[in-house]
């Protein structure tokens, strides 16, 4: 590429007022804008692109916006980037706070019917289990999408990303943006019970689900399902009519029109979509022509697969059948076809359905449709995208935390390239780095303590914590603090001979339980381990999922605040340099 030439049909230049560098990202273009701010093409130090979405200045400003905004970001970070343009950093508290991920150069859905006319089966089958595979990553995350459209959609070499999943409710429920007559999102594509009050039907990943049925049969047809001239009218077509769905054939029309059935419960999820998808439903022609020239679709929805675990495999039948006009698969009717199935091998196949359930709609339905027409509620309609990575109104929301970590944890980190945790290094005091191939690495030269540079968000009372620890060096300790605000919180050593649990603050720590490990002790370079169950007024440790010890929780003035990871030495150590790794962490509420 030519010296000051920009990637893409989509990039425009700079403006002059457009900022030239934010945190450690140089801004080389435009990429879109939205509601929410504007999206820049930015280039980091080590010279590779990403997309860079600043916040608007009214919002950047709104307290409320930033607490959701950095909640949002967290949850996000946590979507295994199968199909999803990942997100890889976020400053929420900078002065104009900005979300970075994955840079995409490929055209949106929207932009590719719109210019060539509908896609052809093998692109829209392809497009359909992209789709899917990124639904079950977002959803086995415990992020809802929320505004899932064909603008959201990029296809990019190799398999569909979609985009613009993390900022869920952010901007939607701040003062600055939504009254309470007011929702954000694109009608087309959104589901009947995103047009009543939330309190009343709270949103679930259903509403994703439909809209997935929504984006495949604009992209096979051309039209939306329920396309009508005006947004009311759309909306009250969502709410009481079939759609339309015409152009659609065979297996998938069946399985859109399943996903698009007006009560959430009767739709598949985005698990069950993706297993029907890969079996062919009922025509493997079609999945092998979508993957023929994608291997990496194929890769992305074997691990989606995989990651969001596997039903146990049912009785087997001759064929996979599903019949014309599939309606009410439940979830005692899950399959779970691996890719790898050998061509030619029988699959496992459903039951017959049941018939549908009917959806009584609510009594307020019938006037919700008059206010609709009647213009009463305002519908916040998603800016134009000017780019193929551009931004847009609406954002997902999340599902509750789970309070299991059976589920999916609140924080999940590899550490071994930059998500939550950063390079950080202070002179004379020490540095930290993430190594691909180990994790993030801690060391010291001296004596003493060096926390590395995590999230600045602070976390309940209550955790788990899970890491790996290893120790490299002699008399080296691999450090986390829990409740920990500034320099003060709760501290858990583990070192070759002993683990400590004490209090640290400022420079000071005071032990208040030794476990020693003299009948196994940890060894050096051999990966170990640890938990830390916080509850109320003490802390279980785990090592290697065994207890070793219970320790209370007696600060009063330590109550909530930030996991940190770090490093510090033995007592009476040997000298330096002291060094530990950390790999795979992972954070539950409780």
């Amino acid at each position: 590429m030519a010296d000051g030439a920009l990637p893409g049909e989509r990039t425009q230049p700079l403006r002059p007022r457009d900022p030239r560098a934010l945190g450690d990202y140089e801004l080389v273009g435009r990429l879109g804008e939205g509601g929410m701010g504007t999206v820049y093409l930015a280039r980091t130090a080590g010279g590779v692109l990403v997309a860079l979405k600043v916040v608007r200045a009214d919002l950047a400003h709104d307290d409320e916006f930033r607490r959701r905004f950095r909640s949002e970001v967290n949850r996000a970070r946590q979507v295994p980037p199968f199909c999803t343009a990942e997100v890889l950093d976020a400053d929420p508290d900078h002065e104009q706070p900005y979300l970075v991920v994955e840079y995409v150069d490929g055209p949106t859905l929207a932009e590719v019917v719109e210019q060539r006319g509908p896609l052809t089966s093998a692109n829209l089958h392809g497009v359909a289990i992209g789709v899917a595979t990124a639904l079950t990553a977002i959803h086995g995350a415990g992020v809802i999408h929320r505004d899932l459209k064909p603008r959201n959609v990029l296809l990019a070499p190799g398999s569909p990303k979609v985009i613009d999943f993390g900022i869920a409710r952010a901007m939607e429920a701040t003062s600055a943006n939504t009254r309470t007559d007011q929702m954000v999102g694109t009608v087309a594509y959104m589901a009947p019970e995103r047009f009543g009050s939330e309190d009343e039907t709270p949103i679930t990943p259903a509403a994703d689900v439909f809209a997935w049925g929504t984006v495949v049969a604009y992209a096979g047809t051309g039209q939306t399902p329920f396309h009508a001239d005006s947004p009311p009218a759309m909306a009250a077509r969502i709410l009481t009519q079939p759609p339309r769905l015409d152009g659609l054939s065979g297996p998938l029309r069946d399985l859109v029109g399943h996903a698009l059935e007006k009560d959430p419960e009767n739709r598949p999820s985005s698990r069950e979509l993706l297993d029907l998808l890969i079996s062919g439903s009922g025509r493997p022609s079609a999945t092998a022509a979508a993957f023929a020239d994608q291997p990496d679709l194929r890769a992305a929805a074997v691990e989606a697969q995989a990651v969001t675990g596997v039903t146990p495999a049912p009785t087997l039948v001759p064929a996979l059948h599903i019949p014309p006009g599939l309606i009410g698969y439940d979830e005692n009717s899950i399959i779970t076809v691996p890719i790898s199935a050998p061509p030619g091998r029988t699959l496992p196949g459903p039951p017959l359905p049941e018939p549908a359930r009917r959806w009584a709609l609510p009594a307020a339905v019938g006037f919700l449709i008059l206010a609709i027409t009647a213009g009463a509620v305002m519908l916040a309609l998603s800016v134009r995208d000017r780019g193929g990575q551009g931004e847009v109104d609406a954002a997902p929301t999340v599902i509750a935390a789970p309070s299991l970590p059976a589920a999916a944890p609140w924080i999940n980190d590899s550490l071994r390239q930059q998500a939550y945790w950063k390079p950080s290094e202070q002179s004379g005091e020490g540095e930290c780095h993430l190594d691909p191939a180990r994790g993030l690495v801690a060391r010291r030269e001296t004596e003493g303590t060096f926390k590395c540079k995590g999230p600045s968000d602070q976390l309940p009372a209550d955790l788990r914590i899970d890491v790996t620890v290893r120790l490299n060096t002699p008399d080296s300790c691999a450090t986390v603090w829990f409740r920990n605000e500034g320099s003060i919180g709760y501290q858990l050593r583990v070192c070759e001979q002993n683990l400590y649990f004490g209090v640290h603050r400022s420079r000071d720590v005071t032990i208040k339980r030794t476990f020693p490990l003299t009948q196994a002790p940890i060894a050096r370079d051999v990966d170990t381990r640890i938990g830390l169950v916080i509850q109320g007024d003490e802390v279980r440790i785990l090592r290697d999922g065994t207890q070793i010890g219970v320790a209370p929780l007696e600060e009063a003035d330590i109550t909530v605040g930030r996991v940190v990871l770090g490093i510090y030495n033995e007592r009476d150590p040997a000298p330096g340099p002291y060094e530990v790794t950390f790999s795979d962490l992972r954070v539950w509420k409780l």
